[in-house]
């Protein structure tokens, strides 16, 4: 480990690991510090991404793929079953562990360091360079940045150190818990989606396929939700209720953020991404896709102010700007879609899977099913318009 790197990056999720292979790539120092023992472990994500997404940033290898998605289905509180094809829209859920060490290698090969076990514990200004203090197994040590790129989650140690406002409100953040469950009855290539207050209440619980009989089972409450109740305890009942025979295989927590992206992003010598940046679809809590947009942008932007030798925040602050131009207005309808989503009630959606029940199934779309979720408000179907059109 050197004294010095262009370019520090603190976690190795997919926003970090995307940015330090396109900052390396331009031929900078990078590198990359992961609290965990291991990249991509543990697993705190349903898994679940488009296709279409994910080859813009990677070559998709096979192997990553546990199951293809081809369709979707709804359950409404009292067993109402609505599931559709799309034309267009094809996801896959993913083995995350592969993708992320995939991820990790790409970024080594184009000249990153990246060290595991290597939890950052300080940061402090020193002139125009950062100064990051860290425990490397067992060990402390100290390094110095010109530009220091925060992507470590949710609850973003180093953008806090940095002065950034990074607290969210209740309802802006969603108690997650997940089980890989084997042994099951599922649609292998189908995702499926649980709604009711008494399953999931602000949220809704996920199925996603990865084999013929497993699949990762999780559910998400909305902050303002949470209580005595767990999301893990909603997950158990869940469970026992639908899947009493199953074997779980893992069980996991994590907090997701579903609110609008950080108002900044940047400052001097300082870029925040991902799940630190909030850069989370409000309304499904996915994340991976824009994870990966957010690096990319990070990245290049990183490596090119390092060349002109200026890391102030007025050049980083381009990166601000493609972010707001290619997700900011989609991410601000997602955020008001969810934000009427959430006060649902499950009356609310049985009148929706009753009136959806009526329809060929072959007509089905994500623009029908949010056009009826929202028939009570009419200027949200523009929003949905806007961010469905097509599936």
């Amino acid at each position: 480990m050197k004294k010095h790197y262009n370019i520090a990056i603190v976690g190795g999720g997919p926003a970090g690991t995307t940015a330090a292979r396109f900052a390396a790539a331009r031929g900078v120092s990078v590198v990359l510090f992961e609290k965990d023992r291991e990249i991509g472990v543990p697993v705190r994500c349903a898994e679940g991404v488009a296709e279409d997404v994910l080859a813009k940033y990677i070559e998709i290898d096979s192997r990553w793929i546990a199951s293809r998605i081809t369709a979707f289905g709804f359950h409404s509180p009292s067993g109402i079953e609505i599931a559709f094809q799309s034309a267009t829209a094809r996801g896959c859920v993913l083995h995350r562990r592969l993708f992320d060490h995939a991820l990790a290698e790409l970024a080594s090969e184009a000249g990153a360091e990246i060290y595991t076990k290597a939890y950052v514990h300080s940061l402090r200004k020193n002139g125009p360079k950062s100064t990051l203090g860290l425990r490397y197994i067992g060990q402390e040590k100290e390094i110095t940045a010109d530009i220091v790129i925060a992507a470590d989650g949710i609850e973003s140690r180093i953008a806090h150190l940095a002065g950034i406002k990074t607290k969210l409100a209740f309802r802006d953040i969603e108690p997650c818990a997940q089980m890989q469950l084997a042994n099951i009855d599922i649609h292998p290539e189908r995702c499926d989606f649980y709604l009711s207050e008494k399953w999931a209440p602000g949220g809704y619980v996920w199925v996603f396929p990865k084999g013929a009989r497993t699949a990762n089972v999780g559910l998400g409450i909305n902050g303002i939700h949470a209580g005595p109740k767990s999301a893990l305890n909603y997950l158990q009942d869940f469970v026992k209720e639908h899947f009493p025979k199953a074997t779980v295989l893992t069980t996991t927590a994590a907090g997701v953020p579903v609110a609008q992206t950080l108002k900044q992003l940047v400052a001097d010598g300082l870029m925040i991404i991902g799940d630190a940046a909030r850069q989370v679809n409000p309304l499904t809590g996915g994340g991976i896709s824009a994870a990966l947009a957010a690096g990319k942008m990070a990245g290049q932007v990183a490596a090119e102010a390092i060349k002109a030798d200026d890391n102030s925040a007025r050049r980083l602050t381009s990166y601000q700007k493609e972010w707001e131009k290619t997700y900011g207005k989609e991410s601000r309808r997602y955020y008001r879609l969810k934000d009427w989503v959430m006060g649902l009630t499950d009356q609310d959606f049985e009148d929706i899977a009753a009136a959806l029940a009526k329809e060929p199934p072959e007509e089905i779309t994500l623009v029908k099913i949010f056009k009826q979720a929202v028939r009570k408000k009419p200027s949200l179907i523009i929003d949905v318009l806007k961010v469905f059109a097509g599936l």
